[in-house]
Formats: structure tokens, sequence, C-alpha cells
């Protein structure tokens, strides 16, 4: 994007280069990388990066308005309603495609959002790990708001644990060890020292819970939620000692409401100019568009791609048995914007916020970005090609 940056880099490009950068990912942690590492970072020009910000505020003044939670209460549903709610999210990711305008001039759309914590501790280290092995310039930056590592490590530490010892905060996972984001998990314990415990291994007594570490019963204080319901779905039989609904003496950060009030559930109650038209399905009354093929279904809580149709017709929404838990969005089009060697690839930057319990509004920390040559980002649509995959961004100072 930033054309003298990625002039630069592509010329100090080699294949070679790229498999050592891969390499050093795999020694410094063995079997935890389970998602391709993209060939290249994302240099944001500083027009670009202004926009992301301007549009993710945007978003922010809706999500910190009086009568948000009041607005969306319905997202959360009855069976999956979780005790000790925190006043606001902990976590914001905002995902935005990178397009162009009338004009040709690169600008943001946003696709989805999430009150979900995203990959803190893996890019954080990707990041060093591009800045250390390919010709960044200095003077662009992966984090928000902190001038060196320790800073970025202090700010998701204060987020994340804050005044409890590591040892009584823990990473919230169904099998931990499964999940393709362990990298993340196995960072945020070198990190913090917080420590990845699988959902069926919490031990509940009382009002309290616990989890065993060498041998000892240790009391958990302070949940970092990782664990997405739709996942729970995966194991119909499962056995726990612990349930979401069960009234317990713990604190949350990444409460599990906030992943369904913050989600597909709000893009319809947002306005700024970087939102494509986006209305629940229910709202429609059976006069869907005329051009449909110009619009996207998503259905309001999965993740991951699962679920959303590129191609609707009017039969596909009149058989939608809830409508009101599906959006349809005006599709964006991805102008392919990162040069390659061998052509231009789509990109998509996730804004990562966090929100410690005594602030007021999140702060923006760092983001990640998603490169695709595929008709939808994600690993699935993205086999066998090249300088694609997970990735981070270096934004040129605003």
């Amino acid at each position: 994007m930033h054309k003298e940056a990625r002039d630069r880099f592509n010329q100090s490009f080699s294949e070679e280069k790229y498999q050592g950068f891969v390499s050093a990912v795999l020694n410094d942690y063995p079997g935890q990388l389970e998602f391709r590492v993209a060939e290249s970072p994302v240099l944001v020009p500083r027009e670009l990066g202004r926009q992301l910000i301007e549009a993710s505020e945007d978003i922010i003044s809706t999500i910190t308005a009086d009568d948000f939670r009041d607005k969306t209460d319905r997202a959360i549903p009855a069976e999956q309603y979780v005790p000790n709610e925190n006043r606001h999210t902990s976590f914001l990711a905002i995902d935005f495609a990178i397009c162009q305008d009338e004009q040709g001039q690169l600008t943001p759309r946003l696709i989805e959002l999430q009150g979900f914590p995203s990959l803190f501790g893996y890019q954080a280290y990707i990041s060093e790990l591009y800045k250390k092995n390919y010709p960044v310039p200095d003077h662009f930056a992966w984090a928000f708001g902190v001038s060196t590592f320790d800073e970025y490590v202090a700010k998701l530490k204060e987020t994340i644990v804050g005044d409890h010892d590591p040892e009584n905060v823990i990473l919230l996972e169904i099998y931990p060890e499964q999940q393709k984001t362990r990298i993340d998990f196995a960072i945020t314990e070198q990190l913090l020292g917080v420590k990845a415990v699988c959902y069926t291994k919490i031990i509940k007594e009382d009002r309290k819970l616990y989890y065993e570490k060498d041998g000892r019963k240790v009391e958990v204080k302070r949940i970092y939620n990782r664990l997405i319901f739709d996942d729970l779905n995966n194991f119909p039989d499962l056995t726990t000692d612990y349930h979401f609904a069960d009234e317990v003496d713990v604190e949350w950060v990444g409460h599990p409401n906030w992943f369904f009030r913050i989600s597909k559930f709000t893009i319809p109650l947002l306005q700024s100019k970087y939102i494509p038209e986006t209305r629940y399905v229910s709202d429609y009354a059976d006069s869907f568009p005329k051009d449909l093929e110009n619009y996207v279904l998503k259905p309001l809580f999965s993740f991951a791609g699962t679920g959303v149709q590129l191609h609707v017709t009017p039969d596909m929404l009149l058989q939608l048995r809830d409508p009101y838990n599906y959006i349809l969005q005006r599709k964006v089009v991805y102008a392919p914007v990162v040069k390659a060697p061998d052509g231009l690839v789509k990109c998509e930057i996730r804004m990562l916020y966090v929100w410690p319990d005594a602030d007021e509004r999140p702060t923006l920390l760092t983001s990640l970005s998603r490169l695709s040559r595929g008709e939808m980002i994600g690993t699935r649509f993205n086999k066998d090609f090249t300088w694609v995959g997970g990735s981070a961004c270096f934004f040129e100072p605003i």
C-alpha cells in the first residue's frame, strides 16, 4: 500500500528468507503454529490509517452510548446468558475490508466486529519477528499508545491480569491444545504467566472455581475468556463440573455476554460512511432488495465465515426459520492493493482494542491483517496460494 516501503520490502524479499522467517516461528513454538503466516506485513499509509481510526471511533460512539446495553439485550440467547457481566466489554475487534472509493483512493469498509479478544500475544510476537527479519521502516509502528514491546505487555497485563497474581488468572478454552490459535495461548502464558485451561478441567466447589497445577488445586479468581459457545455445540456429550450459568465468585475479562452484544448483531445499529448498508433480514417483511446479487447473507453469531452466503436468493431468505438472527449486508469489493511479486493481493485489517474495567473508553493497542486471493478471507478459501494468510500491520505515523 505504501509505495516506497512496499518497493523496498519486495526488493529484499526472497523465498529463502521467508522460509527462514517461518522456521523461526516453528523453532520458538514447536507444534503450535496451525495457520499460514503471510510472506509480508501490511504497510499502511498515513491517510488509510487515519480513516481506519475514524471508522473505529464512529463505531465506539454507538457502543459507549447509554442505551447500548438495552438495545442489545436480545442478542444474548437466554440459555447462554452468563451472570456477573462487566459494565462494558474488555476487548473490541473491528474488521475492515480495504477497498477503493470512487476516486480510486484506499478506504476501509466494515465487515464484522466482536466484543471478544483476538491474538494479542501472537500479534506482538509476529510483528517483532517481521521487523527483525525484513526492512520495515523504523518510523512505522505495529502498536499504538506504547513505545516499546515491554510497554505493550504491561498494557496487556493491566487488562487481562489486573491486580491479581497471574496464577489465579486462567485463559479459558475448550481443549486449548487442539485450537488453531493455540500459539497465541502459548505466547500469552510466556508473556503474562496466564495458563490456558480447558473448560472440562475446571473444578467447582460451592461458589469457588479451581484448576490443577503441578499437583496443586489453585483458585480461579479471574477468567480471560477465549471460549466461543458455538464450539461447545461440537461436543454434545460434554460433562463438566462448572457450567456458565452457575453463580460463582469470579471476575471476567472478556465476559461471554459481550461476544453476543458486540457482534454482527450490532452492525444495523451503527451509522458511519465506512459501514455498508446492513439490516436484519426480519426487517424486510418479505420485500427484499431487487439486486440481491449485491448482498451477502450472514448469521449473527457464527464466526470464521461459517454460514455466510455470497449468492443470495429470495427463496433462501424466505426459508430462514429465524430471520431476526441473520443480517443482509451490501457487498463490499475488496481491492487488490498489496503488491506481491506475482500480482496484487486483497487484505482485511482488524483493529484491536483493550478496555480495562475502570476506563471510560477502549484503547487502540494493535492490529492484525489477513491477506487473500480467494473469494473470501480465510484459510479454507486460500489453499495453494502464496502471499496469503495471517499477517501484521505497520502504520505510518498519523
